[in-house]
């Protein structure tokens, strides 16, 4: 089952992939994910959206136990 999102009023893409993704970057994903609403700025309350898996890559420098 994918995460999902229920908006509230006055909410916007960008703040959403902020929000719930860690960042406005994601955005484009959040919408790729959601193309039924591409046509929505400003959503009013009660959309669902789905929220896409975000993989966060470990940087290679890291040492062992942080990895």
């Amino acid at each position: 089952m994918p995460n999902t999102y229920i908006t509230v009023s006055g909410d916007e893409w960008d703040d959403i992939a902020y929000r719930k993704l860690g960042g406005e970057w994601y955005t484009a994903l959040l919408m790729e994910a959601n193309p039924a609403y591409l046509g929505i700025v400003i959503f009013p309350a009660g959309v669902e959206l789905t929220l896409p898996s975000i993989k966060t890559p470990i940087p290679e420098n890291l040492p062992p136990w942080k990895r």
